[in-house]
């Protein structure tokens, strides 16, 4: 067979379909550094190309199979929380089948993320959409997990096109699941190094792009945890990554405090974690170790291959089109046996190191410890900067992602209870709030902001974000010992979340009441470090 290969990248496509003995006779790309790697790896010399241009009269003839991966930021949900401009996304998609309407081809595949499955069905249905053309074509839609087809990661993307999707899911039975200890175990040898997906083998000598980086440090372990286990929008996810199930989706950009981040206990140096290298999510993501890549940093190579489609699925595809039956089908480590090291060695990157210096208006936003509700309902201390220095405050959120609501924290909680909480057992603890602000005098709120940006040494932000959550713990524990009407902390804590701005009735108020006493301990020490001298000392001596 013959095939052609749109949005070619790394060679994610054509690794997969040349392993099954498919031609690539024609692969385009736009960026250098794919290039350079879709060519070192598979010996082609194509130059960049700007696919929105390609006139239809320059492909080659005779095609029986056109695959592609058009860009996905603009219909990717962690694009500005999906806000991309869906009408540029677009124009990649008709161009892809705009060569599918015109080579004809026996059969095409289209890779993308998930909502791609959506747009098309939209398109093909609705008379005023730019791909109601293509209607024509019929393609099948699926979204599916690549773990389910032989790759160690877990990672969701839409297939469309008239490939034979039975044949490819008939594969399933002889694809063994693999999982990130898979591969993390696999590049650890002192000796020879098995592929976990493909068996190719190699001496460790001639293993590149895993050279390893510093460990995480206290504040992007602090950074990591805290975004992973507790973080104030999305739902929590485990930390350490677990070694005994496939990976989290291997992402295009990934710092050593990005959420998105894998992160997983460092074995060579036992409680220390770290971030994985090049090495480790290029097999994540299906590349043998043979294969090289070509870039000039770090983040190019795990840009390049955070973008990739993994080959152990384009294997299938290719399969598939050439008819190949379950019971002929040939495993990836049958396969993976005509794989060779290229003729040229990538360049050694070095890893990312830790940050020394940051911007000095560096944001900070992170949940209150012993005031976390999961998803729904949260505290946080956040900062701000301006002209006049750096601010701080406890803000109180409740309510679905699509309607959030604040109470503003302004004093007026305190005051609302001041009778009520004046009984000797609150008086005692006036005590430590006093006790607490001197602890905070040390310091001033522009001083935590340069601990935070790494201008200077004394209490950061986690520091006073600790105080607050271990006051907040010491104040619930008062009140679930001394308030004699415990049942009075639901309906006040509900009038007072009720006065939040928005348009109609306030979301979320049953959660807010079923954990009234916390909430009213998180209220209280708000209120109170919110409305503190300390926030606007440093200002009047300057």
């Amino acid at each position: 067979m013959r095939a052609v290969d749109l949005y070619a990248g790394i060679g994610g496509w054509s690794l997969g379909l040349r392993l099954a003995g498919v031609e690539v006779v024609a692969s385009y790309e736009w960026w250098q550094p794919a290039i350079d790697t879709h060519n070192g790896n598979h010996g082609g010399d194509f130059g960049a190309v700007d696919i929105r241009k390609l006139a239809l009269s320059d492909l080659p003839s005779g095609i029986d199979l056109v695959v592609g991966s058009p860009p996905c930021t603009e219909f990717s949900y962690s694009n500005r929380g999906g806000s991309g401009n869906l009408s540029e996304g677009l124009k990649d998609l008709v161009k892809f089948l705009e060569v599918v309407e015109h080579l004809k081809p026996r059969y095409w595949a289209l890779e993308n993320v998930p909502r791609v499955a959506e747009v098309l069905r939209k398109g093909f249905d609705d008379p005023k959409h730019a791909l109601y053309r293509f209607r024509k074509l019929k393609p099948q839609i699926e979204v599916i997990d690549f773990s389910d087809y032989g790759a160690p990661q877990s990672r969701r993307r839409c297939i469309a096109g008239n490939i034979p999707f039975d044949l490819i899911k008939a594969y399933r039975i002889s694809l063994p699941r693999r999982t990130l200890g898979d591969v993390v175990h696999a590049v650890a040898t002192a000796d020879e190094v098995e592929d976990p997906v493909w068996g190719v083998r190699l001496p460790v000598s001639a293993l590149t792009e895993h050279q390893a980086e510093a460990a995480l440090n206290a504040e992007e372990l602090r950074m990591n945890r805290e975004a992973k286990t507790y973080h104030p929008v999305y739902n929590n996810m485990a930390f350490p990554d677990p070694l005994d199930a496939p990976a989290r989706t291997v992402t295009a950009t990934c710092t050593r405090v990005s959420r998105e981040s894998i992160v997983i206990a460092d074995q060579a140096r036992p409680g220390q974690f770290r971030r994985l290298t090049v090495r480790e999510r290029a097999s994540l993501q299906g590349f043998p170790i043979t294969y090289q890549f070509y870039a000039k940093s770090f983040s190019e190579k795990a840009k390049m291959v955070g973008n990739a489609i993994p080959p152990t699925f384009t294997y299938l595809v290719a399969c598939a089109a050439q008819g190949v039956t379950a019971k002929a089908f040939k495993p990836f480590r049958e396969a993976g046996q005509a794989l060779t090291l290229p003729s040229k060695t990538a360049r050694v990157t070095a890893p990312d190191s830790e940050g020394r210096s940051y911007p000095a208006k560096r944001g900070f936003r992170f949940a209150l410890p012993g005031l976390r509700f999961k998803s729904g309902m949260r505290f946080d201390l956040s900062n701000g900067v301006d002209e006049d220095g750096a601010s701080w405050r406890v803000r109180f959120f409740f309510g679905p992602s699509k309607d959030i609501r604040e109470v503003d924290l302004d004093g007026s909680v305190m005051a609302d209870l001041r009778r009520d909480l004046a009984g000797t057992a609150f008086s005692d603890f006036r005590a430590r709030l006093v006790k607490a602000e001197a602890e905070l005098s040390r310091t001033s709120p522009q001083g935590v902001q340069d601990r935070w940006t790494h201008r200077a040494k004394g209490l950061g932000p986690f520091e006073v974000a600790d105080l607050l959550g271990d006051l907040s713990q010491e104040l619930l524990a008062l009140l679930e010992e001394t308030m004699t009407d415990r049942e009075a902390a639901a309906p006040f804590v509900r009038q007072v979340a009720s006065s939040a701005p928005g348009i109609g009735p306030a979301p979320g108020l049953r959660k807010v009441e079923r954990y009234a006493l916390p909430v009213l301990a998180g209220f209280i020490i708000g209120d109170w470090f919110n409305t503190l001298g300390w926030h606007s000392r440093h200002k009047a001596a300057a």
